[in-house]
This record gives C-alpha cells, structure tokens and sequence, in this order.
C-alpha cells in the first residue's frame, strides 16, 4: 500500500528468494512500480540497496539471517545488535521508516539480546494459534503513541486482511441461552472483546479420579474457582469430570472472566440455561467475593450492541452519575457474591436473588 501511492519502498528477504516472494505477492496482489525487492543475506549488499534506491520505507525480513562483519554466526547476539545498529542509523540519517522482522522464542521474547527493543522506537508483537487464522498485533512498546492497542487482522488466501469487529469470532451463533455456557468481556489493550466460556460436567465412573481439562483459559484459576464453587455456593463438584474451553481458539487470561468461569460451570452442573443472553463480568475472590473489573462501560457498551439482555456485575461497580445502564439499554445485576450471581440466574435455589437496576 506504501509503494502504491508512488512511495519507493525497499523489502529485503533474507528467507525466501526473490521468485519466491514475488509468487506470493502476484496472488495477494501487492505487486507495485515503486516496490523494489532484494534477496540478500549480508549487511554491506543490504546498505547498498538502501543507497542506490532511497526507499522512504524499508523492510528487513528478517534480521537473524543477515549477517555483518562482526563476530558470530547470522542470528547470534551480536549479529543482531549490530545489524539492528546499522538499519537504526541509517534510517536516521535518511529519514525513512524501516520495519525489521524478528523471531520470538517460545515466551513471547525477542530471540536474541533484550537489547535490541532499546535500540528502536517501536515493538510490536504478532501473534496467533496455529490452528486459527485469527492474528493479533499488539504494541508492547511505543515511542510515538500508546501501547496498548490492538490490531484484530484475518488470514486467508489473500494474504492479511482487517478484523474491524472480532468480537463474533469468540462466541457461539445460538439464537437462545445453552446449559453450560457463559459470555464474558475482556479487554485486548483498550478494545472490548466478546469470549464465550463452555463448560462440560459429567460424573466420573467408578472409583477414578475426577479429571480437570481445560482449553484457553489456565488451568489454575479454574481449579480456583471450582474451589469456590464447592465451598462458597455449595455446588459439589468433586466426583465430577469438569471440561472448560473457549470458543474460536481464544485465550483468555483477563480476570474478570472468572464470573464467567463460574456460572457455566455452575450451569453444566444443573444442566440449566437462564431465561435471557446474560453476559458475566467479575474477578472471583477465595472467600466467594466478587471485586470490580477496570473498563467496565467500554466492556458493557460491547455486549450491549451485539444484543445481550443482562450484565451480571460485582457491586459497586455502577458509578451513581453514570447513565450506563439505560445509555446502553440492558439490565445491570450488581451482586457480592457468586452465589448471589448463580441466584440472580436461578441457578442457587438456596440464595435470594439480587435485584436488577
């Protein structure tokens, strides 16, 4: 899109070859007059091309298969730290934007020296599950904006292309409530996002041990929660399978999904739905509390417009001045407890039920 406003852009591949990648951008049309490529795998050739073609915008795909005079193999320490060096100095001098490619290990971190997110002005991550075509650019650093933004894309055969509304991706298409399911906000940088928890309990055969499996949400806070379920609600769970997924391959780690969490287990449990779409919102505490989630109106503003009826919330999140409930048009269930949430769907025939605003 760079090159296609008549800007003369440069992409270096060190990975492919240049028939390669030019295969790849004939079927995602991306072909342009000012697109130059090079495949190229030392530094001087690399800083040659910068010479000679005077790109305004630079891509180095990627920066541990170009190797520099210094000592080390390509994609070592200080392979990278001066590569990446060179690039950030001649961009500088140029003025020109240069995007540099790099691998990440299996945590998330930048392969190769820490040092490097100090030598430019912004990081940004991509991430994705392999079984998905869902991806995610998130900014984990940023020099000339904010960091905590999020860029919802798609992968499909014409390459990359924008998620403008993802919120559909993570929930069930079902036109009414189903036992064992629960709707959930959580918050991708500033961006409210819909993520559907189901939850699968069934009776464990004889004298075997009651298995826990979980799929895209941790495996220790849902134990935490069981915990809470059997004590605090008096939901017996112990003699029982529990299976917990997500919808769409989504990970859920924000915790206000643990309210969620709770009522659909509490739901596959009893095998029971509730009367409307009801999306939960709450960090669940030891002692069967639920605390007050940050973005809550952002959060409720997004279940709102995709048709959701009831927000179960911990009390005390409604600000008195707040106009949230009837700006948004559903019904507001502030409890304490989650046992006063599983009451409010009718789901604790032993709690009284919390009264809607």
């Amino acid at each position: 899109k760079w090159a296609r406003s008549g800007e003369r852009t440069l992409y270096v591949s060190g990975e492919e070859s240049a028939s390669q990648v030019r295969l790849r951008a004939e079927r995602t049309g991306a072909l342009a007059e000012t697109l130059y490529l090079a495949s190229e795998n030392d530094l001087g050739t690399v800083l040659g091309h910068i010479e000679e073609v005077k790109p305004t915008l630079l891509v180095l795909d990627s920066v541990q298969t170009i190797a520099s005079d210094s000592e080390g193999a390509p994609g070592g320490p200080n392979q990278v730290r001066e590569v990446t060096g060179a690039i950030a100095r001649v961009a500088k001098r140029e003025g020109m934007a240069a995007v540099i490619v790099g691998h990440v290990t299996k945590d998330g971190s930048i392969a190769g020296p820490r040092t490097m997110e100090h030598m430019v002005d912004v990081v940004l991550s991509f991430e994705g599950d392999r079984h998905s075509g869902f991806r995610m650019v998130r900014a984990t650093k940023n020099r000339f904006g904010p960091a905590d933004e999020v860029g919802c894309f798609e992968m499909n055969e014409r390459g990359i292309v924008e998620v403008p509304d993802p919120s559909g991706l993570f929930t069930s298409q079902h036109a009414e409530p189903v036992p064992g399911t629960c709707v959930t906000v959580t918050m991708e940088g500033s961006r409210p996002m819909l993520a559907e928890v189901q939850s699968l309990v069934v009776p464990v055969a004889q004298d075997a041990p009651a298995r826990r499996v979980t799929n895209g949400v941790d495996s220790s806070r849902v134990a935490m929660v069981l915990a809470v379920l059997q004590r605090k609600a008096k939901i017996s769970l112990a003699r029982k399978d529990v299976y917990v997924s997500t919808v769409g391959g989504a990970r859920i780690a924000d915790p206000a999904a643990d309210l969620a969490l709770a009522i659909a287990m509490a739901s596959a449990a009893a095998d029971e739905n509730y009367f409307c779409r009801v999306v939960a919102l709450g960090e669940v505490g030891l002692a069967g509390d639920l605390r007050r989630v940050p973005g809550l109106e952002r959060r409720i503003g997004e279940a709102a417009r995709l048709g959701f009826e009831l927000a179960i919330v911990p009390a005390g999140s409604r600000d008195p001045n707040s106009k949230m409930p009837k700006m948004h048009g559903l019904r507001l269930v502030e409890v304490a407890t989650v046992a006063e949430a599983l009451a409010a769907l009718g789901l604790n025939r032993n709690q009284k039920p919390a009264s809607p605003h």
